[in-house]
């Protein structure tokens, strides 16, 4: 297997980011001061002088003036994504167009209404001689040759062992479903300590065992293990175009926040992208779904 193109993630004018042609994008990942009226313009600048044709930015629902003044617009959003109390506003500025426009909308919205339809549905059956545990340092080579075979393109490099080990000593749990010694499906939770969340992330299930509720024993357990470490707010960022991802959260109680719009090249080509979270810890004041 040849190499794989990857964004970079690095420090730039006070901010996290990730950025590169893979995903022709800047992913703004964290921002000190989010509020810092000079930061949507840098990164306005950084993405006109590298010909990036999306900026994409989670930050804080109090953070969000700086950014509407400089073109940006909500996508979604997530209640108590911040320690339980504050909002995140998923923010987008397109630089192209023709990014901006949603292509195969009408498959989309059928996705999601199909997803939703399965909210009062019973969870998929059960493979009952799958045992779902954590993963650990010795799996990481099976892990990253499973994420290898299953995706054509991934906006971080979880094909990469080295990456996988990097991410499993500092901030991502890995759980995986085995059948007989082999793992056939793996799921991660992305956590954040500070923040108190955790993106549900990385699914994948070998072909051969997809529809035996597989992808939801994983999630039941990363929820059950971020609840105890103290998590308010589980959230994801699904295929848009995937009806099995999408009906697995929604049949586990997470609500639509939002789509990101041509936002992330997975699979070999750019997609959108639907938000749905779930708190996992009580939280005062509105509930309420994005529209």
């Amino acid at each position: 297997m040849g190499a794989r193109a990857r964004d970079i993630v690095e420090e730039y004018a006070g901010a996290l980011v990730q950025h590169g042609a893979l995903n022709d994008r800047i992913y703004l990942l964290r921002a000190p001061d989010p509020a810092d009226r000079a930061l949507p313009g840098k990164l306005l600048e950084k993405a006109r002088g590298h010909g990036y044709s999306k900026i994409f930015a989670k930050i804080p629902r109090s953070g969000g003036r700086a950014f509407f003044a400089a073109g940006f617009r909500v996508e979604a959003e997530v209640p108590g994504f911040f320690r339980g109390r504050e909002d995140a506003l998923f923010l987008c500025r397109y630089l192209d167009a023709r990014r901006a426009r949603e292509r195969r909308r009408r498959r989309h919205e059928a996705v999601l209404s199909l997803a939703r339809g399965k909210r009062a549905s019973a969870v998929g059956k059960k493979h009952e001689t799958a045992a779902v545990r954590r993963c650990g340092e010795a799996d990481v080579a099976r892990m990253a040759e499973l994420y290898a075979d299953g995706f054509r393109s991934y906006p971080f490099p979880i094909h990469d062992p080295d990456y996988l080990l990097e991410t499993m000593r500092s901030h991502v749990v890995y759980f995986g479903a085995e059948v007989g010694g082999k793992l056939v499906a793996l799921a991660s939770a992305e956590q954040s300590p500070r923040d108190r969340n955790a993106e549900m992330t990385d699914f994948i299930t070998l072909p051969q065992w997809r529809g035996r509720g597989l992808a939801g024993r994983l999630l039941e357990r990363m929820e059950s293990h971020a609840r105890a470490g103290g998590v308010a707010v589980a959230y994801t960022i699904a295929r848009a175009l995937s009806p099995g991802m999408n009906s697995v959260f929604a049949r586990s109680g997470y609500r639509y926040g939002g789509r990101l719009i041509n936002n992330t090249n997975i699979a070999g080509s750019l997609e959108s992208m639907n938000v749905w979270y779930k708190p996992l810890a009580k939280r005062p004041g509105r509930k309420r779904e994005f529209l």
